[in-house]
């Protein structure tokens, strides 16, 4: 075998489940992470040692219109129920495209595992949401392992009219169980609770922990919130940009049975924490770019959030 049959492949296209096209980034050390350009859905996201750090539901749907169940997907232009929308909006049930030419990247262009995706309005979509809008997003796997998605909107309108969306990325953390799981980084932080009419409360515990249902939009977030999986003795690192809200959520039990696209004991192994734009939405003039990045982490758990200089928190990648 030659030298460059050899060489590592860092961007991958390839058909997936059901023949829809997806892209598998890897990296030198092993890693890798797959996006389906249905949804621009990153479903899959492995470290060097090929343990999956995302949670795929056994019964997700690759079955267009339906969304994929786990992994990443993209909430926007409305999170939840919040607007006419249907819920979650339609970013996540669209065909994206490869995007051959983005604007330059200022940071990050030794990475040579990446992709860009764009999604542009159709006629259809306007007929629900009557703006025009340019989305980019680039996903990029770093030669440590890292993920970071970038998302770049863009108000295209040519009526001179702004518009407003609420985001999510909508992640969902692979866990041994869900009941020896933590989540630092959010205490003494008011919340929206979706089980109580989004009333909002304080959060009153020293971290997040679960013992049943939970479906939370906290505010006003740090920067940098980590995921303490007590059995795997693995942290996942969530560091983001532009998103000052961040959702958690685990459907537990009754919840769960009643997703058809949902293992009825899934929810052990699972749980979404989200980096977000909800409680005040984003509104762009146009030809105005909004900007919202979220860059996920695992290590070894040897030590808590409180030892991350937040400083660094946002400068690499």
């Amino acid at each position: 075998m030659s030298t460059a049959q050899k060489e590592l492949v860092y961007v991958e296209h390839c058909k997936g489940v059901n023949g829809l096209d997806k892209v598998v980034l890897r990296e030198v050390r092993g890693c890798s992470a797959e996006v389906y350009l249905y949804g621009g859905h990153v479903t899959s996201w492995k470290n060097e040692h090929g343990e999956e750090l995302l949670f795929l539901s056994s019964k997700a749907n690759f079955n267009p219109p339906k969304a994929i169940r786990g992994g990443i997907p993209i909430c926007f232009p409305q999170f939840s129920n919040l607007g006419p929308l249907e819920s979650h909006g339609f970013a996540r049930n669209r065909f994206w495209s490869i995007d051959n030419d983005p604007p330059p990247f200022p940071i990050n262009s030794s990475n040579k595992a990446f992709i860009d995706l764009i999604l542009k309005h159709s006629e259809e979509d306007v007929k629900v949401w009557p703006h025009r809008y340019e989305y980019r997003l680039r996903i990029t796997l770093g030669p440590g392992g890292d993920l970071m998605l970038t998302s770049r909107i863009r108000n295209m309108n040519t009526d001179g009219k702004p518009f407003s969306f609420t985001f999510a990325y909508h992640t969902y953390f692979a866990v041994t169980d869900i009941s020896e799981v933590r989540v630092e980084g959010l205490e003494t932080l008011d919340y929206l609770d979706n089980l109580k009419n989004r009333e909002r409360f304080t959060e009153q515990g020293d971290a997040i922990t679960f013992e049943s249902e939970i479906d939370r939009i906290y505010l006003s977030t740090p920067t940098k919130i980590a995921i303490l999986d007590h059995e795997r003795k693995r942290t996942f690192v969530l560091r983001k940009d532009g998103l000052p809200d961040a959702v958690v959520w685990n459907p537990w039990d009754k919840k769960a049975k009643a997703m058809p696209d949902f293992g009825d004991d899934e929810y052990k192994h699972m749980l979404c924490v989200e980096a977000a734009c909800i409680e005040k939405p984003i509104t762009l003039k146009p030809g105005e770019e909004w900007k919202g990045r979220q860059e996920l982490s695992a290590v070894p758990s040897s030590y808590c959030s409180g030892q991350l200089d937040p400083k660094r928190a946002l400068q690499s990648g």
